[in-house]
């Protein structure tokens, strides 16, 4: 006895669907009734973020959204007001508006007017008209917050960050990327420091300080000594950070990913003092952080050995450096040395004799690596991902 799919129980044809991309989804509905009902179920729209332009009216379009149960939504472009998706979506749970350069703290402070305890996400990243006074509304009245995105969002300053300290006490991640009127006092609103106005955002577990030029090592150690239960911290760009303030650092036993990129006053001594701490870092990135050298290298060797990423891009090592550290490094599973061009194919060589865990490695710019130390690099067991970028063999080391 044949079954043909007109015979499948509707639930059966949900989790078919479920598996379906969102164009998919849409298509099988246009096939008869009973796929269209099928389809409709919340089952195939779980997790799904409706990606909307919001140009004219549409009265079906927040009642059909939550009918399928979707509760998360990017805008593309907002040419109507904003309160026209929270009234339609009072369950939203995901709100991206990311790049809507035209919000405004008027548009924002007319959406958000009253609590909307669903929300729990919400991307703000490049709204650069946005101010501390939508700040004020958010901390107002989107008191379940977990993770807030500001990057790019310049006209934000300190007083933003109380603000957020005062009414967020759930937030998980925040991004601050470029925010460069944030200083020291904003990091300590954050963590604490100032319980007189505000309690902190002591939850949080991901701080994306990327390119905020005014913080000095005070705010690391208003980090250290609020946010304790940080997991991932992102120091890129923030030149004004320097070795001192690692020694605060070293004692987050919380902290499993610290990023250092670009911080140029980083040098190998800042390096030790976060090897000598009670760290158990997993990933490190001290790319372009032109004062480190091999030195680092054998002190992450003694003291943070337990690191499964390390990124070293154009920092000043060799192949010296290379012999100090491996051989305590047997969780690395990811090397990134791109434009380290004193690394020569011995180097590849120690690296292919001992990080035999290794699953990706980055290569480019290693100008003077050779098809010989390639050729042991792309035998360890693991590698699954191998950059060479502007790597060029010799014409008579090229592959015929």
């Amino acid at each position: 006895m044949e079954t043909h799919i007109s015979n499948l129980f509707p639930e059966i044809l949900a989790m078919i669907f479920s598996y379906m991309d969102v164009k998919g989804k849409g298509r099988v509905a246009q096939v008869c009734v009973a796929w269209r009902d099928a389809s409709y179920h919340k089952s195939v729209w779980r997790g799904v973020e409706a990606k909307l332009h919001l140009r004219r009216a549409n009265p079906s379009l927040f009642p059909s959204l939550q009918s399928r149960g979707i509760k998360k939504v990017q805008i593309l472009s907002l040419r109507r007001s904003l309160s026209y998706v929270i009234q339609g979506m009072p369950n939203i749970e995901s709100l991206n508006l990311s790049g809507c350069y035209n919000l405004t703290d008027n548009g924002l402070g007319h959406a958000f007017v009253q609590d909307i305890p669903c929300l729990r996400i919400l991307n703000l990243s490049l709204c650069k008209q946005i101010t501390d006074s939508s700040l004020g509304r958010i901390a107002q009245y989107l008191k379940n917050l977990e993770f807030l995105e500001l990057g790019g969002c310049s006209n934000i300053t300190n007083t933003g960050l109380l603000l957020i300290a005062w009414g967020l006490h759930r937030l998980k991640s925040l991004n601050l990327r470029s925010c460069r009127h944030v200083s020291d006092v904003g990091i300590g609103h954050l963590a604490g420091m100032t319980r007189s106005a505000a309690e902190g955002c002591l939850t949080l577990e991901h701080l994306t300080l990327q390119d905020c030029q005014k913080l000095t090592d005070l705010s690391l150690k208003h980090i250290s000594k609020g946010l304790n239960k940080l997991k991932v911290l992102n120091l890129s760009f923030c030149g004004g950070i320097s070795d001192a303030g690692m020694i605060h650092l070293s004692h987050m036993t919380q902290l499993w990913t610290l990023n250092l990129r670009s911080c140029d006053n980083i040098s190998d001594t800042g390096i030790m003092h976060l090897s000598m701490g009670s760290l158990r870092l997993f990933g490190l990135d001290v790319s372009f952080c032109d004062k480190v050298g091999d030195q680092s290298l054998a002190y992450i060797a003694q003291g943070l050995y337990q690191l499964k990423s390390l990124s070293l891009c154009s920092c000043h090592i060799s192949d010296d450096g290379i012999n100090r550290m491996v051989r305590q490094m047997h969780k690395l599973k990811t090397l990134n040395i791109g434009q380290c061009v004193r690394i020569t194919d011995k180097g590849l060589e120690l690296i292919a004799d001992h990080l035999t865990q290794l699953t990706g490695i980055d290569l480019y710019g290693c100008t003077k690596i050779t098809k010989r130390g390639l050729e042991r690099i792309t035998q360890l067991p693991c590698l699954k991902v191998l950059n060479l970028g502007l790597w060029e063999m010799t014409e008579g080391e090229r592959v015929r």
